[in-house]
């Protein structure tokens, strides 16, 4: 019985999804008449999934699974098409290709990014000391964010929401180690979107962000925009896209969800003690913290200062610099926070780095405590 009215199902997919790309056919060969430029300039790149049965099953389930209405969801995504560069934009770099901090850093803290990340800060001075006496995150972290994910608002994709998530739902490169992971979590994602997309009456075809499917100037995923965006200028709606108040509230919304420790810093320098080394203990647990200080200095790694009365635990983050020697800090628990975002040692740094750098250049009073 349920394969029969799967089977039905997926019929009346393919119908719908028929019926729509003919709709969108016409609708292009009447538009590439009169604008003939923009249509060619905004056409989307590759096949349609309106003839993959995957794709059209995949429709039913995710209706089923989010209480939406099917026919509209398979109309969505006969919509979606898929996108070479973005299957490329995913698939891991060769093997032997070291990481290098310094060009990393120099990506992102850079004078267009700087300048960029003073005019915001001053415009949103207020809303950002909002912020921090509301979640405790300091407006450094959050303008560090914002910058390095779309230079405030200025880079926030070009790529359509709805084929960059089907993309990575349907064709996510099986070259990958994580592929079948990494697909799941597209589709969970995409089924977040659409059911954004139908509870606020939008078209999802509308849309654009990264390559993976993020969103506005903190380019939130669709199911980080439904548990941690929020309405921060009062408005009545939430818009990561045009609402710099939104975004900021958005993003140390996100950082309190994650245990942003107010007061505590990011990160300490350290040292090594060569006799007492050992690099490999320190560095399996990779950027979770687990060490107090007192097993971190029992394995060689020295701290001074402020280190020294840190309470929680820590861990060796490394930076590798290409050929050059890697660079070492140790991290905390608001170090790991901000790799919640993305998971990743030198994302972290460069929006610490960002967000102190502009600080600087604004020249701030002291900010509020927390």
């Amino acid at each position: 019985m349920l394969q029969k009215r799967q089977t039905r199902a997926l019929i009346a997919c393919f119908l719908i999804a028929f019926y729509a790309m003919n709709t969108w056919a016409t609708s292009q060969k009447h538009h590439s008449k009169k604008k003939p430029a923009k249509a060619v300039a905004t056409a989307p790149d590759g096949p349609s999934y309106a003839q993959r049965s995957d794709a059209m099953q995949a429709a039913d389930e995710l209706a089923s699974a989010r209480d939406l209405d099917p026919a509209w969801v398979c109309q969505m995504l006969a919509q979606a098409r898929y996108i070479p560069a973005i299957a490329k934009a995913v698939t891991p770099p060769a093997v032997g290709v070291a990481k290098n901090w310094a060009a990393y850093r120099a990506r992102f803290i850079e004078p267009k990014r700087i300048q960029a990340g003073v005019t915001f800060w001053r415009a949103q001075r207020d809303t950002l000391l909002r912020a921090q006496q509301q979640t405790g995150v300091p407006p450094e972290i959050i303008v560090g964010i914002i910058g390095v994910e779309t230079i405030y608002g200025q880079n926030q994709g070009n790529f359509r929401v709805l084929d960059a998530l089907a993309t990575l739902a349907f064709d996510f490169p099986a070259s990958h180690p994580r592929a079948g992971e990494r697909s799941a979590f597209f589709r969970n994602e995409l089924g977040q979107y659409l059911s954004l997309m139908q509870h606020s009456a939008t078209d999802p075809a509308s849309l654009r962000g990264s390559y993976a499917g993020a969103m506005g100037m903190p380019q939130f995923m669709p199911t980080s925009w439904a548990k941690y965006a929020i309405d921060f200028d009062g408005d009545g709606k939430i818009d990561l896209f045009g609402s710099a108040a939104d975004a900021i509230g958005s993003v140390a919304n996100y950082f309190r969800a994650f245990g942003w420790q107010p007061g505590l810093a990011t990160h300490y320098p350290v040292t090594f003690d060569v006799q007492k080394l050992d690099l490999p203990t320190l560095l399996v647990p990779d950027i979770l913290p687990t060490f107090s200080v007192e097993r971190f200095q029992a394995h060689g790694a020295l701290l001074t200062g402020d280190a020294l009365q840190h309470t929680g635990q820590l861990a060796l983050i490394e930076l590798q610099n290409g050929d050059n020697a890697p660079s070492y800090v140790a991290g905390t628990d608001n170090f790991y926070a901000i790799t919640r975002y993305n998971w990743s040692s030198y994302y972290a740094m460069a929006v610490i780095e960002l967000g102190q750098v502009v600080k600087q250049a604004l020249e701030l009073p002291t900010r509020v405590k927390q």
